[in-house]
């Protein structure tokens, strides 16, 4: 048999059927899967590139949701964008920044940063937490638009391509901070991203944002009713879960975002294995970082 599309398959009409049959077959035609099933590809077709790089970044998907990100980044947050001269426009670089905000807003919010208002409006990738890398259509739509699942490996790959990576080195504990415990930076971990620095040769821009804490304020975690879905906690914020799927919408904050200075991190393999000098580092930054969100909170108290 000549091979044959699978519409066509879809489309084709039994043989041996009457005209009284095949009338009421088109008829109903609006009640068949298959029908919905072929709109649907269509549909999923014109949103979705034919390729995508190594990491799922999808292009085509990305550029029709821009209007909402544009959205979102001018009017909504009106963000404000500071240091960005500190960002150099080709080679690797990390951006370590704090995190929050329970949904990765501030990942997409600094890719947007840098692709719109640096001079070479460099491509930018985030990582993204296994929970939520993992979890059903989240993770598969943080993936098309420059999300990347955390680990060293991928990291490691990504900075070998000259990219910028920004790395949220509090990881799931940033995103869980309590409202109350908001601008205060959790513990680096063991210094993951500063290994990877010191193993590339990859220079590291310290990153503050101030607003995220507030697009979903964080009242309280429940573990248990979480444990059930796989998830490190269940967010309970003031509209969700009381307004079901509309309470993840992100509430209109106002956002700015500092870039400091670079740390240029020699390649030094053998240095990424000396725990001591690896927290000096760690621990420089943090504190950098820190200083960065108390100084912009206070003048925003202020």
């Amino acid at each position: 048999m000549p091979d044959l599309d699978r519409v066509e398959l879809l489309e084709a009409e039994p043989a041996g059927r009457g005209a009284f049959e095949n009338t009421w077959y088109k008829s109903t035609r609006l009640l068949r899967p298959t029908f919905y099933g072929r709109w649907l590809g269509r549909w999923h077709l014109r949103w979705h590139a034919d390729e995508v790089d190594p990491f799922g970044f999808d292009p085509l998907f990305t550029r029709r949701l821009q209007p909402l990100f544009d959205f979102l980044f001018e009017r909504y947050w009106r963000v404000e964008v500071t240091g960005l001269e500190h960002v150099p426009g080709r080679g690797r670089v990390m951006l370590v920044a704090n995190h929050s905000g329970t949904l990765p807003w501030d990942g997409i919010t600094l890719r947007l940063a840098v692709e719109k208002q640096h001079p070479s409006h460099r491509s930018t990738r985030f990582l993204v937490e296994d929970f939520l890398f993992h979890f059903p259509f989240l993770g598969t739509w943080l993936n098309r638009i420059g999300g990347v699942r955390a680990c060293q490996d991928n990291a490691r790959r990504l900075l070998e391509r000259e990219q910028a990576l920004v790395v949220f080195p509090e990881g799931a504990k940033g995103m869980g901070k309590l409202y109350k415990d908001r601008y205060r930076l959790q513990r680096f971990g063991r210094g993951g991203f500063v290994k990877l620095a010191m193993r590339t040769g990859t220079p590291i821009v310290p990153v503050a944002v101030v607003g995220a804490e507030e697009t979903h304020p964080l009242l309280a975690r429940s573990d248990w009713l979480a444990r059930p879905l796989g998830l490190p906690y269940l967010p309970i914020t003031p509209t969700f879960p009381w307004l079901g799927p509309l309470g993840l919408l992100p509430l209109p904050s106002r956002w700015k975002i500092v870039f400091a200075p670079a740390l240029p991190v020699e390649r030094d393999p053998a240095g990424a294995e000396k725990p001591e000098q690896v927290m000096k580092l760690t621990e420089r930054v943090r504190d950098t970082i820190q200083e960065m969100l108390d100084v912009e909170i206070s003048a925003r108290e202020a």
